[in-house]
């Protein structure tokens, strides 16, 4: 693949959803990654659906969404890590990859004799990132983890939803997963700055990724408003806790977001919502004015949004640089002109369904522009041709695959 990391190999012992997209990231920037799975089974999203990839009758095939966007551009080898035979497979992968991504619970990769203690003795310059729900220290290190779990554990339901006594009020979680994703990018950022340094230092390292760190990390605003303030941060529902105005307001045919970001945006929004006074008021005058009345403040807004449409509002705020916008369905954002002129969605050859969507990498590089050829691979789909490349003879492989090994 032509991407930035075309010179570095992979080996991807994640499953799920944080670790593979860790080495999906690493795929799209051109990485050769390698994704071990178990034998008959694989990755445990390959069974969670439906929705599965339709084959090119219209039919079923055994490859669910959730799956296809999680690993594309991977080779699978299916692997029986609990077999001494197994294992050895791993260490020679593993000696000659540069990273090596897993998340298996605390301990258990160390019982097979593949800890990163054991593989660094094979191969110094490797790197090896742990994904987990905990980490590799803590009482609850060996307990395993989802991301609505952490979501709940680590404080971003208590801020999401809408406020108490409200219809609909309660925590909510976020509508993807969010932290699984976010613990991926981290594990990606960790693991290309353990290259860079490698590239110093000759040697590699170990990194311990735990999805509640990630979660209390992403706490962001709302944990610096609790730690300067000592108030608990509550959820409000789509009102910025600390900009204003910005929410959902009705229109007269529909909702608009309003995004305003600074006073001089929000008296061009005001001149606009012809309400041009209302910067002088001094309950609105500044934004720390604005947080404090903002019941006020809103009644006025959704008075006066309520006069005219929204794509009226849409055309007249945008016109002088006010941010603001629809709220879009899954499939109205693949509709967006910017999205389809960004070429946000691929089509990708397929062995069952002819092609595969997939949604591209938001990074673009000049340079070393990123491909999109190689579809998520079929369980074990790859096994074959891997251990070729290790120096395995084919009848070394079939009595690899009549035992399960494979």
């Amino acid at each position: 693949m032509a991407g930035p990391l075309s010179h570095i190999r992979v080996l991807d012992l994640s499953r799920i959803l944080a670790g593979p997209w860790s080495a999906q990231i690493l795929a799209d920037l051109g990485a050769e990654v390698v994704k071990v799975e178990r034998p008959g089974a694989g990755d445990d999203t390959r069974s969670w659906g439906p929705p599965f990839l339709k084959d090119e009758a219209g039919d079923d095939t055994t490859e669910a969404g959730y799956y296809l966007s999680v690993n594309r551009a991977k080779r699978s080898i299916t692997v029986a890590l609990e077999t001494p035979e197994g294992q050895q497979i791993i260490r020679e992968l593993a000696a000659r990859s540069d990273i090596l991504i897993e998340n298996y619970k605390y301990g258990t990769l160390a019982r097979f004799g593949l800890s990163y203690e054991d593989l660094k003795k094979i191969n110094p310059r490797l790197i090896y990132c742990s994904v987990t729900g905990f980490g590799q220290t803590g009482p609850k290190r060996e307990h395993p983890a989802y991301d609505f779990l952490i979501q709940g554990m680590g404080g971003l339901m208590s801020v999401t939803g809408e406020r108490d006594g409200q219809p609909g009020g309660g925590p909510q979680k976020v509508g993807v997963p969010i932290i699984d994703l976010m613990t991926g990018m981290y594990a990606t950022v960790a693991v290309l700055a353990a290259l860079a340094k490698r590239d110093v230092l000759g040697v590699g390292d170990q990194i311990d990724i735990a999805m509640l760190d990630v979660q209390v990390a992403a706490l962001a605003n709302q944990a610096m408003n609790y730690l300067v303030s000592d108030k608990v941060p509550q959820r409000n529902g789509n009102a910025h806790p600390n900009i204003q105005p910005q929410d959902v307001y009705p229109c007269k045919d529909g909702d608009l977001i309003l995004v305003v970001g600074n006073d001089s945006q929000f008296i061009k929004f005001c001149n606009v919502l012809g309400r041009p006074e209302l910067p002088s008021d001094e309950r609105f005058a500044t934004n720390p004015a604005r947080v404090r009345n903002r019941v006020s403040m809103n009644e006025i807004i959704v008075a006066e949004l309520a006069k005219q449409g929204r794509t009226h509002w849409v055309d007249a705020l945008e016109a002088v640089g006010v941010p603001c916008g629809p709220i879009n369905n899954i499939a109205e954002v693949f509709e967006i002109p910017q999205v389809i002129e960004r070429e946000m969605l691929r089509m990708v050859p397929h062995p069952l369904g002819g092609a595969v969507p997939q949604v591209a990498s938001p990074m673009r590089f000049t340079a070393s522009p990123l491909e999109y050829t190689q579809a998520p691979p079929l369980l074990g789909q790859h096994s074959a041709d891997i251990l070729k490349e290790l120096g395995y003879g084919s009848d070394e492989i079939a009595a690899f695959q009549a035992r399960k090994i494979i």
